[in-house]
């Protein structure tokens, strides 16, 4: 069978809904789709902007060969409660204040855009790995 966009769509995707403190608004992600992140100043707009980020996700994923894992079950979602969200990291100064500006110039918080950052690289890290395994 082959799986389309509104097979995916109708899968039970965790999705995680994190307040700005720092900024006025809303970020959401779905943890199972790497780099499926969007935000929105209202809790209505975040619902809506979260679906169309995550068809439009699928749609590149589908467009593009890549594999789209389903959601994860109950039991490793309880695995998952184990592990701290939280991580301190020290950086360079230069860095705080490049990645600073450039959340500025994209109107979301530090937090917010570090983030997306971190999702966007352990995506591109997971897709390599999947590439190397199957050669």
């Amino acid at each position: 069978m082959k799986k389309t966009i509104e097979y995916y769509m109708s899968l039970p995707y965790r999705l995680e809904i994190i307040p700005d403190v720092e900024e006025v608004g809303y970020g959401a992600r779905f943890p199972e789709l790497p780099g499926c992140f969007t935000y929105a100043e209202t809790y209505e707009d975040i619902i809506k902007n979260a679906m169309d980020a995550k068809r439009t996700w699928f749609k590149a994923a589908l467009e593009d060969g890549i594999h789209i894992a389903e959601p994860i079950s109950q039991a490793e979602l309880n695995d998952l409660e184990e592990i701290p969200s939280q991580y301190k990291l020290r950086i360079p100064k230069t860095l705080y204040r490049s990645l600073k500006n450039h959340a500025e110039i994209e109107g979301v918080s530090m937090n917010q855009y570090c983030n997306y950052l971190l999702s966007m690289n352990d995506s591109l890290y997971s897709m390599n790995k999947r590439e190397i395994a199957s050669m």
